[in-house]
């Protein structure tokens, strides 16, 4: 959206104050009208369509926030900044919950008002490109918690749909957190298979003795506990899809077994002499880098091309940060139900979209769920978010130091700095585990082995 093309309307009863607007907004590039009061402004309204409205609260004869419910009402798309003077802060809140975007109190700084004016316009594109998207995909299935609008994503998208009818194995390659099993579904929703079953087991969290019993099942007697015989996922996705989550962590004994069972659709139960056949769609994903792993031996270079006949590369959040503020109002509106939802404070969001997310999507999730609960108000402000890089055991770690007193350099073991670094980064998440090991850069089945081996316990 150019600003040659934007038009702006400012409301307010001073002259003076509409004056200095009109010229600051026209140095910018802003196409600008302006209003002395209410009832002039509605009828601008019902005539000219604005992108924005600078708008007073305190005015004669038609105040700001019956202003703001006619804009909602009848130009939804139009954002509104409140202009408001200090003691009417508590009123430019409410106005927000009304679908103002933001407020700015009286006297304000030239910059701090362009910067916020540039903020809400950038919210309006979101919003409208959001709603393209939806048209331009309505006739396909589309899971709503698939949010965003950059062009790395809808890319990514719009391979997942063209690839969606056909029964090619499909590898999801992203990091932990970035959505890879809402992408399997999706692809799976679309499919010719859309009927059958989705299942998903993810390699990493199944001990390599079990996982082929999992996969293949097994026959009675084929080991200690198998008193019965037992379908593996294979049979019982017999139809659908099957989703091979983390499939660089599967066992390099297992992966002939799943090479096989690509090439000829047959496979045999542990302790089985009989082949069965399955008709199944594998998608598989991981967030290693499975070239690497080929090379390196720990991953067959002949099921890494099985596997690997579409690849579809989802984004880290970082590469996508335009979608920040559409994720964080899906979130705190799913969270909402049927109450109103809360809204999020724009220096808030302003951190939000600074930040590097390496626990990705899942990671914002669990900040805003938070934020959500514990905030007092229905506002969320700075203080209610919990990032790792501003808690205080992260301050402190990078700086040095950490809870437990150790300071880089310090007279510590190699050990008890990874211990307090690890329990440091549980504390900073709430214990999410699945986070947990994103940020420390290592396998979930690590992170347990960390945990136990340095016999860190979980506050109560």
């Amino acid at each position: 959206m150019e600003k040659t093309v934007i038009s702006i309307l400012a409301v307010d009863d001073e002259e003076a104050l509409l004056h200095s607007l009109t010229r600051l907004l026209e140095l910018e590039g802003y196409y600008t009208n302006t209003a002395p009061d209410g009832r002039v402004a509605i009828d601008m309204l019902q005539t000219i369509p604005f992108d924005m409205v600078l708008l007073d609260i305190m005015m004669p004869h038609i105040d700001g926030t019956e202003v703001l419910k006619f804009i909602k009402d009848q130009h939804i798309d139009t954002e509104v900044i409140m202009l408001t003077a200090v003691h009417e802060v508590r009123t430019a809140v409410e106005c927000m919950k009304l679908g103002a975007y933001y407020y700015i109190t009286k006297p304000y700084e030239a910059d701090d008002l362009l910067a916020l004016i540039e903020r809400a316009l950038e919210r309006k594109r979101l919003l409208i490109q959001t709603r393209a998207l939806r048209r331009q995909i309505a006739d396909r299935t589309h899971p709503s918690n698939i949010v965003g609008v950059s062009k790395s994503l809808l890319m990514m998208l719009d391979l997942a749909y063209r690839t969606a009818p056909t029964d090619s194995t499909v590898l999801i390659q992203g990091a932990s957190g970035t959505g890879k099993e809402l992408v399997a579904n999706l692809i799976h929703l679309n499919s010719l298979r859309k009927e059958q079953a989705f299942l998903a087991i993810n390699c990493s969290s199944i001990p390599e003795t079990l996982l082929e019993s999992e996969l293949f099942g097994h026959e009675k007697g084929a080991f200690t506990d198998a008193r019965t015989a037992k379908d593996g996922l294979v049979e019982i996705a017999d139809g659908g899809t099957l989703f091979l989550d983390e499939i660089g962590e599967m066992p390099l004994s297992i992966q002939p077994k799943l090479l096989r069972f690509l090439q000829t659709g047959e496979f045999r139960r542990v302790g089985g002499n009989k082949n069965l056949k399955s008709d199944v769609r594998i998608v598989s994903a991981t967030n290693k880098d499975l070239r690497f792993e080929t090379e390196a031996k720990r991953f067959r270079e002949d099921l890494f091309y099985r596997l690997n006949v579409i690849t579809l590369q989802l984004p880290p959040l970082k590469d996508r940060r335009e979608d920040i503020p559409l994720l964080v109002d899906y979130f705190l509106i799913s969270r909402a139900g049927t109450k109103q939802p809360k809204r999020i404070e724009e220096k808030a969001l302003e951190l939000l979209m600074k930040y590097d997310w390496p626990g990705n999507v899942r990671e914002l999730a669990n900040v805003i769920e938070r934020a959500d609960v514990l905030s007092q108000e229905d506002l969320i402000r700075l203080d209610d978010l919990a990032l790792p890089l501003r808690s205080p055991l992260l301050s402190e770690a990078a700086s040095g130091s950490s809870a437990t007193g150790a300071r880089a350099g310090s007279a510590l073991s190699l050990l008890d700095m990874q211990k307090a670094h690890v329990a440091g980064v549980l504390a900073s998440v709430n214990w999410d585990k699945h986070l947990a090991a994103g940020i420390l850069g290592i396998r979930l089945n690590t992170l347990y082995d960390k945990i136990r081996s340095y016999r860190i316990k979980q506050p109560e």
